[in-house]
């Protein structure tokens, strides 16, 4: 019997037209996005499906993809695919306890709306940055990052991917050091903010409180949270870690490992671009992973 575990995207999977042919072909996909309509203070669906150059600011980014992968996930489950377990990626977490059944599809959108408006707000332009560290070793990573202040680590996405975070010069001085001691490329990252950086602990703790207001129910299936890279089974222990996880480094191919642990040998990416996939073939190689970020890839839902 397989072990199926739904993954979900993060920010930067976002493209114009995602989910259009969910919303067209989908009564079930489609009622989420009106579902999401209701509840935002924009049209998420014309954001979605038609040219807007807001769907790369992260206010309004982290809402459309939520929505997007829930409309797609809908479409899953009316089809008798069920997961075993669920992660995602940063903001595709929010997807992933939708999807274990502790979070209502509106009031995930409502939160990842506000999520990204803290995001977005709390740290000034160009006062923090990104970088991708590309075929350096993790520890090699850690060890120069260690030694500056004012940048940590980000992302731990795959062997040979790692993200840095934090103010702008930190951020740079680290690159530097890394190409010095051999990092194949270093590349900043064209985002607003220094995501999962402790800059971003402000923006978690007014998070929270939209949280502490939200309700959550018990989890019917369990997810991995990115903070600890854990398998969470009590909800009560979700509205701390989201909050956390704003300025965390997101702990993804510990994850993946932590799912295969527990069994997990099939994986179905939902949501536009096949991000996942590649990190996974880097951690896991031998996992099976299927990416739905189209009605067409429906049928790759036979496979499992």
């Amino acid at each position: 019997m397989k072990k199926i575990a739904f993954l979900y995207p993060g920010q930067g999977a976002q493209k114009c037209g995602m989910g259009k042919d969910f919303y067209e072909s989908s009564e079930t996909s489609r009622k989420v996005y009106e579902l999401a309509n209701q509840v935002l203070d924009f049209d998420v669906i014309k954001m979605c499906h038609e040219e807007d150059e807001r769907l790369n600011l992260t206010e309004y980014t982290q809402a459309a993809l939520v929505t997007t992968s829930l409309a797609m996930t809908a479409e899953i489950n009316a089809r008798g695919i069920k997961a075993d377990m669920t992660a995602g990626l940063s903001l595709g977490e929010y997807c992933a306890i939708a999807a274990a059944g502790a979070l209502k599809a509106e009031d995930a959108v409502r939160l990842v709306r506000i999520r990204g408006q803290l995001m977005q707000n709390t740290v000034p332009v160009g006062v923090g940055a990104m970088c991708a560290c590309i075929g350096t070793e993790t520890e090699l990573i850690e060890e120069i990052t260690s030694k500056i202040d004012g940048v940590t680590v980000a992302n731990y996405n795959c062997p040979g991917q790692i993200v840095i975070t934090g103010v702008t010069e930190a951020v740079n001085q680290a690159a530097e050091q890394l190409k010095a001691a051999g990092a194949k490329r270093c590349i900043m990252l064209n985002v607003s903010g220094p995501f999962h950086s402790p800059l971003l602990e402000p923006a978690g703790d007014k998070l929270l409180a939209e949280l502490e207001k939200t309700d959550f129910k018990n989890l019917e299936i369990p997810y991995v949270t990115n903070v600890t890279a854990e398998v969470i089974q009590d909800i009560s222990k979700t509205r701390e870690l989201l909050a956390r996880q704003v300025s965390a480094p997101v702990k993804w191919m510990q994850s993946m490992s932590v799912m295969r642990a527990a069994g997990i040998d099939t994986f179905v990416e939902i949501g536009p671009g096949k991000t996942l996939a590649g990190f996974m073939k880097k951690i896991h190689p031998e996992a099976k992973i299927i990416s739905i970020g189209s009605y067409e890839d429906l049928k790759l839902l036979d496979e499992i």
